[in-house]
């Protein structure tokens, strides 16, 4: 079942919506209460992920793409995977908040013959770019979108988030490498650094460290910030790569926003009590 569209206000051309970064922090806070109610009510989720990556995913829809959720379809738009697919309900907030579907519906999120799965479904929702879920396959996804480009002749650019232990599985290389080769500077591939994997901490389970030494190997242009500062986020992810993709290492922390939450491995898939949402609220207010 597929979900209805909402209909955004005209926000300018287009509807391309560019907000500064004093917006994006306050977009982000609603974006995170509405993660924390949405995954209590299912039942279900992965909060400690969505926090991480909650400030990444807003400032690209609110603050870099180009895109029009009135025309979902704009055959120019940019286009977004969210590779670590398991952190839906992040990317179904941001997509309320920027007006591809109803506010409403993330009730729904998990529930039978909702369209909100629990990984995103391209073929339910409107936004989303790709089926992903199976870690590994959002960057290799992303570099045929990116090459797709030059094979239309449009002027897009194509965006992908991963998660840090997601770099485990090896089809992330090889997507890599030929990316280099390719030289698609109409490539931006972001890492959520939160150095937390499901049960263990990334170092534990599979030495991750300078990453983006990896990718300056296989000829990325290589941009380290903070995950979590907007006017970094700005900078980094909206400048293309000049002759080449872009490996945008972002430092973040699983489950920002809530002090409990904060760098905690148990966090990555626990669903917070009623106890534990009213606190959590508290301190997004």
């Amino acid at each position: 079942m597929s979900i209805a569209q909402a209909h955004p206000p005209e926000t300018g051309p287009a509807n391309f919506a560019f907000l500064n970064a004093d917006e994006l922090a306050a977009e982000a806070k609603v974006v995170r209460r509405n993660v924390l109610t949405t995954i209590q009510a299912a039942g279900i989720g992965h909060v400690g992920g969505d926090m991480s990556v909650t400030d990444i995913l807003v400032t690209l829809f609110f603050g870099v793409m180009k895109l029009d959720p009135a025309h979902p379809d704009m055959v120019d738009r940019d286009r977004f995977i969210l590779s670590k697919g398991h952190c839906a309900a992040s990317l179904y907030s941001v997509l309320a908040r920027r007006g591809f579907i109803e506010e409403s519906a993330l009730a729904t999120f998990a529930k039978p013959l909702s369209a909100l799965n629990g990984h995103p479904n391209r073929r339910k929702v409107p936004g989303v770019e790709a089926n992903t879920g199976p870690l590994g396959h959002g960057l290799p996804i992303a570099v045929g979108t990116a090459i797709g480009a030059g094979i239309r002749g449009l002027d897009y650019r194509a965006f992908v988030v991963t998660g840090d232990g997601e770099l485990q599985e090896g089809s992330n290389w090889e997507a890599a490498m030929y990316a280099g080769h390719r030289k698609l500077s109409n490539l931006t591939a972001i890492v959520d650094r939160n150095r937390l994997q499901q049960g263990a901490r990334t170092a534990d389970t599979n030495e991750l460290s300078r990453l983006g030494d990896k990718f300056d190997a296989f000829g990325w242009e290589v941009r380290e910030i903070d995950g979590h500062d907007y006017t970094q986020l700005l900078d980094a992810l909206g400048r293309p790569g000049e002759g080449k993709p872009v490996f945008v290492l972002a430092n973040t922390t699983k489950g920002r926003g809530v002090s409990f939450m904060e760098d905690r491995v148990e966090w990555h898939h626990k669903v917070p009590s009623d106890a534990e949402v009213v606190e959590a609220l508290k301190e997004l207010a």
